[in-house]
Order: structure tokens, then sequence, then C-alpha cells
């Protein structure tokens, strides 16, 4: 039995599977201000970002072919595998990527559980880095770059994480208190009216810029597994197969909604309007793109907090939950690491069993674990019927709040 045809085929399967995680993980930077204002249904709002994240992601591959050789040292200046890695067949490639993704796909499907928004790109890097450090050591990770440019971890990573949000925060900020500014004496019926209108272009704008900036880095990462397997050559370009099929499982995942981060971001950062939720989403279109545009593989999630957190400075008046702002920065900085060490154990595990069981056994873990969380969140669900309930210091909608309390009185 060829063990690492097994495990590309694992690989691009779970490359898809954390693709589809950054579709529902991401939904609510686009849609989450234009459901909370009711300037789209939530069925449709996500049906809108699905299509234009799937649009998005044929429009560039500039971040794709950058995204795994910025952080982590297992690619020659070419893009090409280190030679160390690609004996079998690359095995000992593929089996770091497989490591990497399940980091990322678990701290994804946590996060998810738990209503936080963080970081898809920052997940994937920290679990990619994790797998990278126990199977070469900590030579293994680019952490800067050589100065003639932004680069390795401080510089896609950490750099981009700390100022993102806050240029997005200014902008936003500054768009809020000058639509306001302008519309002093404008009915408010009117202007709510308004701009939904104009919600409903800019959020498109945000989709549109996620699906060409998230999708990219799965297909960065099956590309780099099909050149170290030897069944892709070509350092400089990504195969149209794996362009569509990342493209539509990002667009998949971006349609089942994500509803609990979709909740937090519409309802428990800002109680928002129409003017601010323009505001948030064009604030966060301009930071996406540009990012896009020179190579960055940018977090959406930093932008569109840091872009909704300033609507709310913006207004006059507005209050913001600085106490659900806090807990999504602490999601933040726990990001990378702990998406790191899930990583690194499951390198060690699949090491350790070697060869097809221990590929078989890291996968069946995520598989369990993946059931385990949507197990957890059917107990209290969130979906489109209830995401725009009224916010309390549980997250959990009022509907939801009192099955449960039945239901354990029952008991």
């Amino acid at each position: 039995m060829d063990v690492s045809l097994i495990l590309l085929v694992l690989v691009v399967i779970t490359a898809l599977a954390f693709d589809f995680t950054n579709g529902f993980h991401d939904t609510g930077n686009a849609m989450a201000t234009s459901i909370a204002t009711g300037a789209l249904k939530p069925k449709t709002a996500v049906a809108l970002s699905g299509i234009l994240n799937l649009i998005g992601a044929f429009l560039s591959v500039e971040v794709a072919l950058t995204v795994t050789n910025a952080v982590i040292k297992i690619q020659n200046k070419d893009g090409s595998p280190i030679t160390t890695l690609m004996a079998d067949h690359g095995q000992a490639l593929l089996l770091i990527v497989l490591a990497g993704l399940i980091g990322g796909i678990v701290w994804n499907l946590l996060t998810w559980l738990l209503g936080l928004p963080s970081s898809s790109s920052h997940a994937l890097f920290g679990g990619l880095i994790g797998s990278t450090i126990a199977a070469i050591g900590w030579a293994g990770v680019k952490w800067n770059g050589d100065g003639s440019k932004l680069d390795g971890v401080v510089g896609k990573v950490i750099m981009p994480a700390l100022l993102s949000p806050v240029i997005a925060a200014v902008i936003a900020a500054s768009g809020t208190w000058l639509i306001y500014k302008i519309t002093e004496g404008v009915n408010e019926r009117w202007k709510e009216s308004g701009f939904r209108w104009g919600q409903i272009g800019s959020a498109s704008l945000v989709s549109l810029a996620h699906g060409t900036n998230d999708a990219q880095k799965t297909m960065g990462v099956i590309t780099l597994a099909l050149i170290g397997y030897g069944s892709h050559t070509d350092t400089h370009s990504v195969p149209f197969w794996v362009k569509f099929s990342c493209a539509v499982a990002i667009a998949l995942g971006t349609y089942l909604g994500g509803w609990r981060i979709i909740r937090t971001l519409g309802k428990g950062l800002v109680e928002i309007a129409s003017p601010q939720g323009m505001a948030a989403e064009s604030a966060s279109a301009a930071v996406i793109l540009t990012s896009s545009h020179l190579g960055f593989a940018l977090s959406t999630t930093h932008v569109a907090t840091g872009s909704i957190l300033g609507t709310g400075i913006g207004k006059k008046g507005a209050e913001v939950r600085w106490g659900v702002a806090a807990r999504m920065v602490a999601a933040w900085l726990i990001t990378l690491p702990a998406a790191a060490a899930v990583g690194a154990i499951m390198w060690f595990i699949g090491h350790a069993l070697g060869g097809l069981l221990g590929v078989i056994t890291i996968f069946a873990i995520l598989c369990g674990l993946a059931g385990y969380m949507y197990h957890r969140s059917r107990q209290a669900p969130v979906d489109h019927n209830n995401v725009n309930d009224e916010w309390d210091a549980s997250g959990v909608p009022a509907e939801t709040a009192d099955a449960l309390a039945s239901s354990r009185s029952a008991r």
C-alpha cells in the first residue's frame, strides 16, 4: 500500500476541510453587521457571501505562492520543498503539513463553538509552525526576514496582527464620524434605509476580498503537498483543480453560516446601526484588498473586528462592550501558540506510530474532536432564526437559554 499517496489524499481532504471551516468561521467578517441591522436577511446574506467568496478565490494567487514559505523553512527560495523532506515521495513534508492543518482546524472549531471570532490565518500558521518545530526544531521557523522586506513570523503574522485592527478601527471611526456629521439633518428613517442599501454593496466587497485573500492560503498548502509528492513541478502556478476545489470549499463553508460568530460580531461588540455597518464594511474591504495586493496573508477577522469597534468609537454615545472585545483579544493572543501545540502533538503522534497507522490515527483524532465539538454546539444552537436575538452576558440567544433552563429543571 502506497503510504505517501494515502498521506497526500488525506492532506488534500484536510486542507479542504480547513478551507471549509475558514468559510463558516469568517462569514461574520463580511455579513454580521448587515444581518444585525436588517440590511439583509440572514440566509440571503450567507448565500450572497458564499457566491462572492467563490468568485473572489479566482481573482488572485499572489498570496497562495508565499503562504508557507513566509513563516516556515520547508521550502527553497524557488518554492520547491527542501531535499531532506523529499524521501519516499515527500512523506516527511506531508506529515508536517497534515499535522499543521489539524492544528488549524481544531482551533477554528473550538473558537467557533465558543462564539469567538479568531483568525483562521493565524490558526493555520500556528499549526504549521508547531508541526515544523516538532519535526525540524526551532530553526525550521522563519522568525524574521532578511531585512529587504517584511517577512517571517514577525513581518507576515505578528506585525499585521497588531497593526491591521488598529488601522481598520481608525478608518472606520473616521468614516463613522464623517457619515453622521454629513447626515446630521437627515431624517433617521431615511438615513437607516439609505445606508442599508449601501451596506449590501460594502458587505459584498468584503466577501469578495475575503475569498481573494483567504482561499489562497489553502491553495498554497495543497500545491506544496503536490510538489512534495512529485505530482506537480511548477513552483510558480497553482493547478486549476486546486483553485476550483478551494473556492468551492470556502464558499460552501460560508453558506453554512457560522452563526455563533456572526452573532458575536453583529450583536456582541456594538449595538450597530446601518451607517456604522457601512463604515465598518468599507474600512474592512479597503484594508483587506490592499493587503492582498501587497501579498500579505492578513487576518480578515482582526480587520473586521477592528472596524466594528471603530464604528462604536466614532459614533457619539454608542455602546461598546469592551468585555467581549477583551475576550476576543485574549483568543487572538493564544491562537498561534494553541494551534502550534496541537500541530506539534499531532506530528509527534503520527511520527511515533509511523507509517499508515500514524497517519490514520491523527486523522481519526481530528474527526473525533470535530464530531465532539459539533455535538456540543447542538446543545445550545445558534442559527438564522435566533442570530439577531438581544445580547446578554452569556451570548446565548434568549429562546435557546430558556430551552436549556427548562431541560435542566426537567432533569
